[in-house]
């Protein structure tokens, strides 16, 4: 086997059917692109803005004529079950669900009003429970698939102004432990991608100084790109990572 023949099989998803959770926008879409381009079959949930979603499906359907778009409130066990219910009508069953729509509401824990507390839980790890849970007895009867949670540096070092999302992100990573535990000997791996910071519109208007500020932060001196992390998500979902489960894949140029 020569090296073109491993990437071939390393990456291959022909067939395989994800469903990417906040998936039409930054590295959601980046990463439904990516699958889509290996031959995946892709479904996006979004909650809110339909025209990123319209851009988004046109992207993906450039690489796959499988594509599923749906709306949906993620913290909702109705919409969730919904959702579920539309992907496993269709399809029949799921092989990799990527759990990655997520909120923030930085603010400091004297200004955090019960609302903002609660909405940041809601979507970012009560979503991640509720869809993990709507999916898995799909997986478990087939003794097959493939968990991934995104989780963020501030669950495991912590940032001033961040206490709701840090909560809901180290949970996140708990969460990843445990459920990983309960499904291995099924077949199925749970396991947590951790992205620093990212090139993203939002870091796009930066002043000058900022930008400066969070670089020194990251010894690779660069801001990480959306394509960094689906490929992570990617191997994460690959056959290539049989034995990998239960983890935090940082992807962050080495700042944590």
């Amino acid at each position: 086997m020569n090296i073109n023949d491993g990437y071939d099989y390393f990456m291959k998803f022909k067939d395989k059917r994800v469903l990417i959770t906040g998936g039409t926008k930054g590295l959601g879409r980046a990463t439904a692109i990516s699958f889509a381009r290996e031959g995946a079959w892709v479904a996006l949930t979004y909650s809110s803005d339909d025209k990123a979603a319209s851009e988004t499906e046109s992207l993906v359907k450039k690489y796959t004529s499988r594509s599923l778009l749906i709306k949906a409130d993620v913290s909702l066990s109705s919409d969730v079950k919904k959702m579920t219910d539309q992907v496993l009508n269709q399809w029949e069953y799921l092989d990799v669900l990527v759990n990655n729509a997520g909120i923030i509401r930085d603010k400091m824990l004297l200004f955090v009003d019960e609302e903002d507390w609660d909405r940041v839980i809601d979507i970012n790890l009560k979503g991640t429970y509720l869809c993990s849970r709507a999916f898995i007895k799909s997986m478990i009867a087939r003794r097959s698939g493939r968990i991934i949670n995104t989780t963020s540096p501030s669950a495991i070092t912590g940032r001033a102004g961040q206490t709701n999302y840090s909560a809901s992100k180290g949970g996140i990573i708990s969460f990843t432990r445990s459920l990983s535990k309960e499904v291995a000997r099924l077949g199925i791996t749970v396991n947590a991608v951790c992205p620093g910071i990212i090139s993203t519109p939002l870091t796009d208007t930066l002043n000058q100084q900022n930008r400066n500020d969070f670089l020194s932060m990251i010894p690779m001196q660069r801001f990480g790109k959306p394509e960094d992390i689906a490929w992570a998500v990617l191997f994460l979902a690959s056959e290539r990572s049989g034995y990998v489960t239960g983890q935090v894949l940082r992807v962050d140029g080495g700042l944590i």
